[in-house]
């Protein structure tokens, strides 16, 4: 539903919850993987992001289907 957050208190609440779901995970994700700055980046492909990629390759926690992910293999 476009915009049903804005038209239902359970639609918002639920993304609230998945938000603070998502950006928890982040943090932990960036403990065991730091170079990443999931930290500051929460998943999005900032160029810091998308470096890293390249000089570290994917971790197991890489959406596949992200283009820059198809061609890099998982670090060692």
């Amino acid at each position: 539903i476009i915009k049903g957050d804005g038209l239902s208190l359970r639609i918002g609440a639920a993304s609230i919850l998945a938000k603070v779901w998502r950006d928890r995970l982040m943090m932990k994700m960036h403990e065991e993987y730091p170079m990443y700055g999931w930290d500051s980046n929460v998943g999005y492909p900032t160029p810091v992001h998308l470096a890293a990629i390249k000089v570290h390759g994917i971790s197991e926690h890489h959406r596949r289907s992200f283009a820059p992910c198809q061609q890099r293999q998982l670090p060692l």
